[in-house]
């Protein structure tokens, strides 16, 4: 493969190799056949920047975004404002982590109480929903909204696929689901047989016997949303993966189409 003449370089963990930043052309001697592109990612409602970081490892241009300070430690990774202002700022790729206090089957019990509907909580609810679909309906070719099981009344889309952080060398079941557009399923990267809740079930457990005998049980709603760092580490591989292996496809299709040689089945 040819060298280009561009002046940026930035090395890919993918191959140990530099490629150029504008056209992702390999610049080693003994080049790779991969096309690496700085893709722009968004990692939308994160201050935890450990998806973030997880992709900037990779090489790629990625950035948090939520209205706290980031606790990641690269602030200059991150954008401290409203999401909705920055969707259609050139992103390639968006994780997207909204907010589920209202939206969580978890959070039932609030929502039907004494056989009745608490209309406040079910309109907060509603303005949820609102946000979660603008997130997962932007106009960025690449997206994956993660959020815990829904309550069925809010009539969320059918979600893509469900994952546990055991299936990514984790030690924890804790149930996630992820809407995907444009991008594949995750695959486990290591599945653990020895695992343990990562939170408890409800408040109610208790009454109904349930007992936490778990020092690691975690209860800081802060903290049991952070994304975990084998989940964020297969995000960032197999979806920059992904577009390696498409861009050079895309790249070796035109050419044959310019020469000729398209072929059709």
């Amino acid at each position: 493969m040819k060298k280009c003449n561009h002046r940026f370089r930035i090395k890919s963990e993918l191959c140990n190799h530099k490629h150029c930043e504008k056209c992702g052309v390999c610049q080693a001697i003994n080049g790779c056949n991969r096309i690496i592109k700085s893709l722009r990612i968004l990692i939308a409602c994160e201050e935890s920047q450990i998806v973030c970081n997880a992709f900037r490892k990779l090489g790629y241009e990625a950035y948090s975004c939520d209205i706290q300070d980031c606790s990641g430690g690269h602030p200059e990774w991150h954008i401290k404002d409203d999401i909705l202002k920055h969707l259609d700022d050139g992103w390639d790729l968006m994780i997207a982590h909204p907010p589920c206090t209202y939206l969580s089957r978890a959070g039932a019990r609030w929502l039907h109480q004494g056989g009745k509907i608490n209309q406040k909580r079910y309109n907060s609810g509603l303005k949820a929903k609102e946000f979660f679909l603008k997130l997962l309906n932007a106009n960025i070719p690449m997206i994956c909204v993660e959020n815990p099981t829904p309550l069925k009344i809010y009539e969320l889309p059918k979600y893509t696929q469900a994952i546990q952080p055991y299936m990514f060398k984790e030690p924890y079941s804790k149930k996630t689901l992820l809407w995907l557009k444009g991008l594949p399923k995750l695959f486990s990267m290591g599945h653990l047989e020895n695992y343990q809740p990562f939170l408890p079930s409800n408040t109610g457990g208790k009454k109904r016997g349930q007992k936490y005998k778990i020092k690691d049980v975690v209860r800081d709603p802060k903290e049991a949303s952070k994304t975990f760092k084998g989940i964020a580490k297969a995000m960032a591989e197999q979806w920059c993966k992904l577009e390696v292996n498409q861009s050079h496809n895309n790249k070796q299709n035109k050419r044959s189409e310019v020469s000729g040689n398209s072929s059709h089945d």
